[in-house]
């Protein structure tokens, strides 16, 4: 199998999507790649299961694409190893009501992961410079005081934002959360073909929605975007990765593969030693129970 190298698919200069393949060749037959996933989600819950020992750091893993990126089967594959008790999934939605009286990273913060656990968003604080740039109009719902109607909201204020989310993750990460951004880079035909999937499997079709359509008519808006917050907001503590994500199956082995590559060089995350005076009376203990 191809070597995989975290630092390919980190975002360290400014990149154009249009320049960056959405397929990954690894080299191997697609049962190779799943039994190399297989191998690395066993290793990180193991590693996940140090970490909930160890107690000081949490894991934040943010996944944003397109539609039929593929976010929810990756979740579920990458992470199907790991102690339930150690990841928590959020999805994020359109924001409700309680959620639109607060400041827009509000949500996000009270749903980061507690120290000694992993937490996944599956879209995150990024659809705030992202569905709401390409539809402006939303933001009329949060109120804002400086926003009075759609033209005030210009450059400056996408700016601010940017800013805004790199404070916020450059905060967490100094506070003992490792931050990952993955971008599931797929293409326009490869969408198309997914569109199609779920149409023409009955047990699919609960997936699709009208509304799907209409969002891809605004594809090449959504990538200047994405492309644009990415370049933005790709920091030293909180990196961007772009995965090539017409594969499925190569793009969850990548993401599972980046995650344990990089975890694995936090070389202080190991299970805390028993107390001497514990240590020293195991043999004690362990007689006391064959006795029973």
């Amino acid at each position: 199998m191809k070597k995989v190298s975290p630092g390919v698919f980190k975002v360290t200069n400014k990149i154009n999507l249009d320049e960056i393949p959405t397929k990954f060749d690894l080299e191997v037959k697609k049962k190779r790649v799943k039994k190399a996933l297989e191998s690395t989600r066993e290793d990180l819950g193991e590693w996940q299961d140090k970490l909930y020992a160890h107690g000081k750091y949490a894991v934040l893993v943010c996944l944003q694409g397109i539609d039929t990126a593929g976010k929810d089967s990756l979740i579920r594959e990458v992470f199907k190893d790991f102690n339930s008790r150690g990841v928590v999934v959020h999805s994020f939605k359109v924001p409700n009501s309680l959620e639109l009286k607060h400041d827009y990273l509000w949500r996000h913060y009270i749903a980061l992961p507690a120290r000694g656990k992993f937490g996944v968003f599956n879209r995150t604080h990024y659809e705030n410079v992202l569905v709401t740039r390409v539809h402006p109009e939303y933001l009329l719902n949060e109120n804002l005081p400086q926003i009075k109607g759609l033209e005030d909201i210009n450059e400056d204020f996408w700016e601010n934002r940017f800013e805004q989310i790199r404070n916020f993750e450059e905060h967490i990460v100094r506070n003992g959360t490792i931050v990952f951004k993955f971008f599931l880079h797929i293409s326009k035909e490869e969408q198309r073909q997914r569109l199609l999937r779920r149409l023409n499997k009955p047990n699919k079709n609960w997936k699709f929605s009208p509304g799907d359509l209409e969002e891809r008519k605004l594809w090449e808006t959504y990538r200047k975007y994405y492309q644009d917050a990415i370049n933005k907001t790709s920091t030293e503590k909180a990196p961007w990765y772009v995965i090539p994500s017409d594969s499925k199956p190569t793009a969850r082995y990548l993401v599972a593969k980046i995650l344990y590559e990089e975890l694995i060089k936090y070389k202080d995350v190991k299970e805390p030693e028993l107390a001497p005076e514990i240590f020293k009376k195991l043999k004690e203990y362990i007689e006391e129970l064959k006795k029973e």
